[in-house]
C-alpha cells in the first residue's frame, strides 16, 4: 500500500490551513489585500477540497489554505492533495476534530494501488505517530482492504488470500488454521466445498482467533470469493470484468479485525473466511443440483452465480456454534444491493434493530454512510424450493438483497445477534478524489460503533 502520509518528524514543513466554509467570511476580512485579491482571482471559498497557494516574497512556498465542508466530511476533500507541489506539509488548525478530519482525507485521496505500477511522488503530510494513531490506524486498514481488492485474481486467489491471512495472523499475534480441499467434506462444511471445488486453487475456510477467551465473543465473517464466474451460469464479460473484487468480505473482515486488534477491544475475536474461486469445470456445480451444509440444511441451486450465500450459510453455522454474542457478516452479495442504494451508501441487515440503528449513526459521525433495510419475513416465501429446504435464489427479481439477506438468517442461531452488510467493495474515483478501485464501505461505521459496545 501507498499513502502520502509521513511519521518522520520534521520541523520545516509546510502549514496546511483549513478554513470552515461557515467561517470563510470571518477568515477573508481578517487577510490583507494581496490575498483578498488572490481568493477573488482564484475562485477560492466556492468548494470543500478548493486550495489556496500562498508564496513568500522570494518564491518560497509560504502556506496552502483549505476550504473544508462544516460537517468535516473527509471524502469531499481528497482531491485536494493531489495537485499540490512536491514538498512535505503539516496541519495547521486549533480544532482536533478538523485536523482528524484532513488527515483521513490525505490518507484516503493519497493512496496508490503499487504493486504492478510505480507509485507517482505527491505532497506528504507528516504528523506526529502517537498523537494520531487512531486516523493512522483507520487509514491503514482501509488501504488493506483497497489492496486486497485491487490484486487480480490470479494473484489473490483462495491459496494466496489463505497465505494473507497466515501472515497477518503472525504479525498480529493471532491463531490461524485454515481447512482445505476435500477436507472440507470431511469436517462437515459441504457447501463451500462444492462452491469451490472446481478451481485448481482449493476451496478452504480461513479461521483466524485472537483476544481473551473470558471478554464478549465476536464473529466476523467474510465472503472470500476470489473470482466469480458466475460459475456454469456465466456472467457476461462486463460483469465479469471486476470480479476480482468478489472477495471483498474477506478483506473488509480483515481490516476489522485490524482495528480491533490495534485498538485492543476487550472482546474475542473470531475471524471466519470461506474462501473460493467459483470456476467452470467437469467437477463444476450445476443449477438445480442440491447443496448439503452444516446445519443438516439443504439448498436448491437455483443460479450457480449466488453462490456467495452458499459459500456463507457453513460459515455461520460455524459461527453460531460457539455461542458468539454477535456475528457480522461482509459479503459483495448483491447487484440488488447497489440498484437500491448506490455504489457508496451500504445497507445494513440486522435481527436487532438497534444494531442497525447503531451502525447507521456511526456512519454520520464517520462519513461511512449506511442505511438499515428490513429483513422482510413475509419474503421468505420467495426463497422457498420444492424439492430442498431453500433456494439460494429468490422466485421474483425484486427484493433481491432481502431475500439474499433471509437466506443468510436461515444459518444464524436466533438466539445471537447477527449483523448482515452487503457491501460493494469498490468505488468509482467520485469518493476517493479520482482513484477508482477496490473501496473499504461501512468498516469504518461498524468499527466506530463496536467501539462504543466494547470499548473499555
Amino acid at each position: 500500500m501507498t499513502h502520502s502520509i509521513s511519521t518522520k518528524k520534521n520541523n520545516d514543513t509546510i502549514p496546511v490551513v483549513p478554513v470552515l466554509k461557515a467561517a470563510f467570511s470571518t477568515w477573508l476580512d481578517a487577510q490583507n489585500d494581496y490575498l483578498k485579491a488572490m481568493v477573488n482571482h482564484q475562485g477560492f471559498g466556492d468548494s470543500a477540497g478548493q486550495t489556496l497557494v500562498d508564496y513568500k516574497a522570494n518564491g518560497e512556498l509560504a502556506r496552502v489554505y483549505l476550504m473544508v465542508d462544516d460537517d468535516l466530511n473527509p471524502y469531499t476533500l481528497c482531491h485536494a492533495f493531489k495537485s499540490l507541489p512536491k514538498a512535505e506539509y503539516h496541519i495547521d488548525s486549533e480544532t482536533d476534530e478538523i485536523t482528524s478530519a484532513v488527515i483521513l482525507a490525505w490518507g484516503y485521496g493519497t493512496y496508490q494501488f503499487d504493486k504492478y505500477l510505480k507509485a507517482k511522488d505527491m505532497a506528504t503530510l507528516v504528523i506526529d505517530e502517537q498523537q494520531h494513531q487512531t486516523e493512522l490506524s483507520i487509514i491503514n486498514a482501509t488501504c488493506l482492504v483497497r489492496d486486497l481488492i485491487n490484486t487480480p485474481a490470479d494473484d489473490m486467489g483462495p491459496t494466496e488470500l489463505a497465505e494473507f491471512a497466515e501472515q497477518f495472523a503472525k504479525k498480529h499475534h493471532t491463531t490461524f488454521t485454515e481447512t482445505v480441499g476435500d477436507a472440507l467434506l470431511t469436517e462437515n462444511f459441504p457447501s463451500i466445498h462444492i462452491v469451490g471445488r472446481a478451481s485448481h486453487k482449493a476451496p478452504r475456510l480461513i479461521e483466524l482467533n485472537w483476544g481473551d477467551e473470558n471478554h464478549p465473543k465476536i464473529s466476523l465473517v467474510g465472503k472470500g470469493v476470489c473470482f466469480d464466474t458466475g460459475g456454469n451460469n456465466m456472467k457476461a464479460a462486463e460483469y465479469m470484468r471486476w470480479m476480482k473484487k468478489d472477495m471483498g468480505g474477506g478483506a473488509h473482515v480483515l481490516g476489522l479485525a485490524q482495528l480491533i486488534i490495534e485498538h485492543q477491544l476487550p472482546v474475542c475475536l473470531q475471524v471466519l473466511i470461506p474462501t473460493v474461486e467459483n470456476a467452470v469445470s467437469g467437477n463444476a456445480y450445476r443449477q438445480g443440483d442440491v447443496a448439503q451444509t452444516r446445519s443438516g440444511k439443504t439448498i436448491e441451486i437455483g443460479h450457480t452465480d449466488a453462490e456467495g450465500r452458499v459459500i456463507l450459510a457453513d460459515a455461520l453455522t460455524y459461527a453460531s456454534e460457539s455461542k458468539p454474542e454477535l456475528i457480522i457478516d461482509y459479503a459483495t452479495l448483491t447487484g440488488a444491493a447497489r440498484v437500491a442504494m448506490g455504489p457508496t451508501v451500504t445497507p445494513v441487515f440486522s435481527n436487532r434493530k438497534e444494531i442497525a440503528d447503531g451502525i447507521f449513526n456511526s456512519g454520520q459521525v464517520t462519513h461511512d454512510e449506511t442505511w438499515p433495510l428490513p429483513l422482510q419475513q413475509s419474503y421468505k416465501k420467495y426463497i422457498k424450493s420444492k424439492i430442498a429446504d431453500i433456494s439460494n435464489t429468490g422466485s421474483i427479481p425484486q427484493a433481491g438483497c432481502i431475500t439474499a439477506a433471509l437466506f443468510l438468517e436461515h444459518f444464524v442461531d436466533t438466539e445471537i445477534s447477527w449483523v448482515h452488510i452487503d457491501t460493494y467493495g469498490w468505488n468509482f474515483g467520485d469518493r476517493t478524489g479520482g482513484t477508482e478501485g477496490g473501496e473499504a464501505l461501512a468498516m469504518y461505521a461498524v468499527f466506530d460503533w463496536l467501539k462504543g459496545q466494547f470499548g473499555s
